[in-house]
């Protein structure tokens, strides 16, 4: 520990977002060159995600960290800080980008939208400002990343601008992401003007006297009034919210993430989702040191709403990336919900169950990082490879394409919440967390916790319907299309394997050794609420709080599988009295069929449609009786955009339109107008 502390962690990981700006500028050297791009550029940034992924696992053993950096003689300074908290989340982006990132150098071609340079450039830069989100610890330079982590991903979104479909998608984005930063610029600017507890210490200080409030150490000590503190924290979950997908403010992730390459989609869901809950924790929890059972039922609420709405439309898509998008609206969700808790048992004074909560969340962030990431990486092989991202025409990948099919399997289980796995770990703790709720001190409180772990049941289950439903029509059974069945069907290149392959294994280590990955989650919530708790078991056994209430051995469950599966080998073997006897599958009594006859993607979500039926915008086609080609089509929308933000939209419109009419008016009507306006003003001031 002594030789961490004499580590220049913080300047280090500084020196690698600064490498990754200069990668990303080596890529314009030859900007049209897809060689040079993906064997130099993007090898290179992959060694940078690695040496951020080992600066962030010695941050959570290593002390506090803090620079002031000042811009020429304006008086601006720059505050960085590293601590805990962020070495976990740089951990996360360090080791999902590395994956990714490998992936992404076999991944982009010549003709598919910018030129090769252009997206390693913008690839580069938005590794770079999410990692400086991470490190800011002041509110300039927190929205200067946060602004150019939103810009890269937009031009990144953008790609392929040259389809009307992706256009209004990175227009929507953009829309969602500024009206987020207005608000956080709203927040830090209540937040800088309360008043201090106390006079301004360490490098605030040495700031001048108007941008002292603008650093967080400020901010710790500022008290605001209790009607600060609630418009402060509305803003934060509004402005962090949009950024990360939190219903109903999640109106740009089902068209941004299915619009964006797949190695751009799989960062946005894996990583950028991530910035905004670690923005969110440390503003609620570190700079508000907040302690409200209002707040906290409040995301409780809108994160089951949103992970009960998101898994529903998962449910019912037809077009892989877009099905993967709702799926991490569900995840987020889970994650609010579990920081909703968090604050819930805070205010309630039970800070062992506060920290238990904050740590399936932090284990939520990590495995969802991990598989998801897999997942859109597996449906970007999928796509180069067979040209088409919609289910109805995929089918039996697995046999031409065995390295995405057994890599997307690992994803597929991880999400689906089965043992062994990391999503099970997060999902069986979240749930403990729940179970635990009845020992608040008020009853009717902890009756409508109790009522949230079933819809966190629900949730999970659906999930996994979800998962079976992704997999099994795009890897299983036979193809759907003849020209899946050629030889131009192909697997995934040696890259792109390589990053598959070190996303699954990531997948496998917390469900396998969660009591290693939940001693990091430990430190990482320290900072936070003063307390953590008490793992039982080692390194591989799983028990909250004590033995005696709940545990979870991952090993014992591996030994117990194997020794049943050898008991039934020998049991096979011993009563088997006839040699085997090879016969055709029974197929329903069908004797013939062709591959249109496989349960489609609509097929699996027809009954989820139907049993949820008013909480989805169904739009149906169909052919006419005397038509000779029959057709028939459904489209599923989102229910809030068609009700909330489209006629928010119209309204806006409709207002500008009338507004325009003001510029109509000529110059008598100009004069009108500055007349009463000084009129209007001349009243005001002598009032």
């Amino acid at each position: 520990m002594g030789s961490l502390n004499t580590l220049p962690l913080l300047g280090l990981a500084l020196g690698v977002a600064g490498g990754w700006v200069l990668v990303g500028l080596a890529a314009l050297w030859r900007p049209h060159d897809t060689h040079w791009v993906a064997s130099r550029v993007f090898p290179l940034g992959a060694v940078l995600c690695a040496a951020m992924a080992l600066l962030g696992l010695l941050a959570l053993f290593a002390p506090p960290r803090d620079m002031a950096l000042a811009l020429g003689a304006s008086g601006l300074v720059l505050h960085w800080h590293l601590d805990a908290l962020s070495g976990f989340f740089l951990f996360l982006l360090g080791t999902s980008s590395f994956g990714s990132t490998v992936f992404a150098s076999g991944y982009f071609r010549n003709g598919e939208g910018a030129p090769p340079g252009q997206i390693g450039l913008l690839y580069h830069l938005f590794l770079a400002s999410m990692s400086l989100v991470l490190l800011a610890a002041d509110a300039f330079g927190f929205l200067l990343a946060w602004e150019a982590m939103a810009l890269a991903s937009y031009l990144l979104v953008l790609t392929r601008d040259d389809l009307q479909e992706v256009r209004g998608a990175g227009f929507l984005y953009l829309l969602m992401a500024h009206l987020g930063a207005l608000c956080l610029v709203a927040m830090f600017v209540l937040l800088a003007q309360a008043p201090a507890a106390g006079p301004a210490v360490g490098a605030a200080a040495q700031s001048h006297t108007w941008l002292q409030g603008l650093s967080f150490a400020a901010m710790r000590q500022a008290v605001p009034t209790p009607a600060a503190l609630a418009l402060a924290m509305l803003l934060a979950v509004v402005g962090f919210g949009a950024k990360a997908g939190l219903l109903p403010l999640h109106a740009w992730l089902p068209e941004a993430h299915p619009a964006a390459p797949s190695p751009v989609s799989a960062l946005m869901s894996a990583v950028m989702l991530k910035t905004a809950l670690y923005a969110l924790l440390r503003v609620t929890l570190d700079l508000l040191h907040l302690d409200s059972m209002g707040w906290g039922l409040a995301l409780l609420l809108l994160g089951l709403a949103g992970a009960l709405m998101g898994v529903l439309q998962a449910a019912v898509q037809e077009d892989m990336k877009r099905l993967l998008a709702w799926s991490s609206v569900e995840n987020m969700g889970l994650a609010f919900a579990a920081l909703g808790l968090a604050l819930v048992f805070r205010a309630a004074h039970m800070p062992a169950l506060a920290a238990l909560a904050l740590a399936a969340m932090l284990f939520q962030l990590l495995h969802h990082a991990m598989a998801k990431n897999l997942l859109f990486l597996a449906t970007g092989s999928v796509m180069h490879a067979t040209s088409q991202r919609s289910l109805g025409m995929l089918g039996g990948l697995l046999h031409t394409m065995p390295w995405v099919g057994w890599s997307a399997l690992v994803g597929t289980l991880a999400m689906a919440g089965l043992p062994l796995l990391g999503g099970f770990v997060a999902e069986w703790l979240l749930l403990q967390a729940f179970v635990l709720s009845p020992q608040l001190p008020q009853p009717l409180l902890g009756m409508f916790v109790v009522l949230g772990a079933a819809l966190l049941v629900l949730v999970a289950a659906l999930a996994a319907f979800v998962m079976v439903k992704f997999y099994g029509v795009v890897f299983l059974g036979r193809p759907r299309e003849p020209a899946l069945t050629q030889a131009g069907t192909h697997d995934a290149g040696p890259a792109q394997r390589a990053g598959l392959v070190f996303l699954a294994v990531l997948c496998v280590l917390p469900g396998l050794f969660p009591g290693v990955v939940l001693r990091l989650v430990a430190r990482a919530e320290q900072p936070l609420l003063g307390q953590v708790v008490a793992w039982g078991g080692g390194w591989s056994r799983l028990a909250p709080l004590s033995a005696q209430r709940a545990s979870f051995d991952p090993l014992a469950l591996v030994l117990l599988g194997l020794a049943l599966t050898a008991c039934g080998v020998l049991a096979a073997h011993a009563w088997r009295a006839a040699p085997a006897r090879r016969a055709p599958a029974w197929a329903c009594g069908e004797a013939g069929g062709s591959a249109r006859m496989q349960d489609s993607a609509e097929g699996f979500g027809q009954p989820v449609r139907r049993l949820f039926a008013p909480l989805f915008d169904v739009h149906s086609q169909a052919s006419g009786p005397g038509d000779a080609e029959p057709r028939y089509g459904e489209q599923v929308r989102d229910p809030l955009r068609t009700r909330l933000y489209q006629p928010l939209a119209a309204a806006v419109l409709a207002l500008a339109r009338r507004a325009g009419r003001l510029q109509q008016v000529g110059m008598a009507g100009y004069l009108l107008y500055t007349f009463g306006t000084l009129l209007v003003l001349l009243v005001l001031v002598l009032r």
